[in-house]
C-alpha cells in the first residue's frame, strides 16, 4: 500500500487518509480502509460528503476544543447515523496554536519550540484523555471511524500514532504514517493562502519556514510525545493501560484490527 494509496483526495478537507494497512510481525496488517484521519469538515463540498458517506464510518472522533467546533461546524453526509464523539470539558479558551501565533515572533525556532512543548503536554491533558479512552471504546466495535481534528496532524497524529503502537506496527511504519501530513495536508499548494491570511489576521507577515512549520510536522515531535509518556507513566503500556486498555482489551482490539498480510 503506497502513500499515495493512503490518501483520499478531496477538494474541500485536508489530510484525509487510510491509517490502516500497515505490516505487523506474525504475517499480518491492520485492517484496510476502516480507520480514518482527516482535517476538520467544516469546508467539505458536497461531492466530498458523498465519497465521505461512501466510507461507511461509525464513528467520529471530534478531538477540537468547543471554541475550534463552533468556528468552523462540521458538515456531514445525509442520513449520517453515526456516533459523533467530542468534548466540551468546559472549555471556551481559544487553541493553544492560535494564543501562541499572537504573541510569537513568527520565527522558524519558535514554532518548533511551540510544537515540542505542545506534544510534551498533548498526552496529558484531560480533554485528549477522555477523548482517546471514547475512540478506543469505539474501535472496539471494529466498524469504520474517523479521527480529526482541525488540521488532523497533531492530535490526530498522536492518536493515530497510539493505535499503532497497540496494534504493533512497526515504528519507521508508525513515524512514516506521521510525516505523511506533510504530502497529504497539500501544503505547497496551501502555503501562499495560508502566509496571507496569518499576515492579515496577525498584522505580520510569518517566515515561509514558520508557516511550513505550522502546517506540517516533524518526527521529533512524535518522539517528544512518547518521552513524556515513558518519563511520566513509566512506559506507553502503562499510558495505555490508564485509558483502559489492559492485556485483555489490547488482545481484542488486537484479534479485530488485524488480518493476513494476504488478505
Amino acid at each position: 500500500m503506497t502513500p499515495e494509496d493512503r490518501i483520499l483526495p478531496l477538494e474541500g478537507v485536508e489530510n484525509f487518509r487510510d491509517y490502516g494497512g500497515y505490516a505487523v510481525p506474525g504475517g499480518l496488517r491492520v485492517v484496510r480502509r476502516r480507520l480514518w484521519r482527516s482535517a476538520h469538515h467544516g469546508a467539505a463540498t458536497d461531492d466530498d460528503l458523498a465519497r465521505i458517506a461512501g466510507l461507511g464510518l461509525t464513528a467520529v472522533v471530534d478531538l477540537r476544543r468547543p471554541t475550534e467546533r463552533a468556528n468552523q461546524p462540521s458538515r456531514r453526509p445525509d442520513g449520517f447515523a453515526g456516533r459523533v464523539i467530542d468534548c466540551d470539558a468546559g472549555d471556551q479558551a481559544e487553541p493553544p496554536h492560535v494564543a501562541f501565533l499572537r504573541k510569537t515572533d513568527l520565527s522558524a525556532e519558535s514554532a518548533r519550540a511551540f510544537f515540542l512543548d505542545y506534544y510534551r503536554k498533548a498526552p496529558f491533558e484531560a480533554r485528549h484523555l477522555e477523548l482517546f479512552g471514547r475512540y478506543f471504546e469505539a474501535l472496539d466495535m471494529g466498524r469504520p471511524v474517523l479521527i480529526h481534528c482541525t488540521a488532523g496532524k497533531d492530535r490526530t497524529g498522536l492518536l493515530a500514532a497510539l493505535t499503532h503502537h497497540l496494534l504493533g506496527v512497526d515504528e519507521a511504519d508508525l513515524l512514516a504514517d506521521f510525516e505523511l501530513t506533510n504530502r497529504a495536508a497539500r501544503i505547497e499548494t496551501r502555503l501562499p493562502q495560508v502566509t496571507e491570511a496569518m499576515t492579515e489576521s496577525l498584522g505580520r507577515r510569518p517566515s515561509e519556514t514558520a508557516v511550513r512549520a505550522f502546517l506540517g510536522v516533524d518526527r521529533t515531535y512524535l518522539a517528544e510525545a512518547f518521552g513524556a509518556i515513558r518519563r511520566e507513566a513509566g512506559s506507553v503500556e502503562a499510558y495505555l493501560a490508564g485509558l483502559g486498555l489492559d492485556g485483555a482489551r489490547v488482545e481484542h482490539l488486537r484479534r479485530t484490527w488485524l488480518e493476513p498480510a494476504q488478505a
